[in-house]
């Protein structure tokens, strides 16, 4: 990141440092907060030269970068172009922001486990089932299948959450402000 010349950058400074913090709590590379950051200061749409001349860094981190943030929609990528160059602009409103971001990586987590889960739970009913399965075995069987089934009920509340979440059930009182 530049220098700030004037207190209002340092200001903005101050923000874009305290953006990138907060989300890399939540798993974003602490960089890639920083280029949210100063997109989201930014007047205009950014090309990936002005994104890295930003954020002094190389041209592969900066793609990987723009992919990230893109994915979880914290920024977009323009139907419009400058010079042939792709532009890209930050989500501003922090409620979208929150929701996109959080929907996106709830999903995730949803997917990525109940996956597993719905994948395992039948292969641990058969060992239950089945006759010359260790009485012990089937007592740990049982015992791994009763914590699945549990976390499969997490995981549909979970679901609701997100569905919730990505139709601003949340936000109808907070937008307005």
């Amino acid at each position: 990141m530049k220098e700030p010349l004037s207190p209002r950058e340092e200001w903005r400074a101050q923000v874009i440092d305290a953006i990138a913090e907060t989300m890399d709590l939540y798993g974003v590379n602490y960089t890639f907060g920083q280029l949210y950051g100063i997109m989201f200061f930014e007047d205009r749409p950014m090309t990936l030269e002005n994104m890295q001349t930003s954020m002094n860094m190389s041209k592969s981190n900066m793609s990987y970068a723009v992919r990230s943030l893109t994915e979880s929609k914290m920024i977009s990528k323009l139907n419009e172009k400058e010079d042939r160059k792709d532009l890209y602009a930050a989500e501003t409103d922090f409620f979208k922001a929150f929701q996109s971001f959080f929907t996106f990586k709830l999903q995730r987590e949803i997917d990525v486990m109940l996956g597993a889960i719905q994948a395992v739970i039948p292969k641990l009913s058969e060992m239950i089932l089945e006759l010359d399965t260790s009485e012990e075995e089937r007592k740990l069987c049982l015992e791994d299948l009763h914590k699945l089934k549990h976390a499969v009920g997490y995981y549909e509340w979970l679901q609701r959450f997100v569905d919730d979440l990505q139709n601003g059930t949340y936000f109808t009182e907070q937008k307005e402000v």
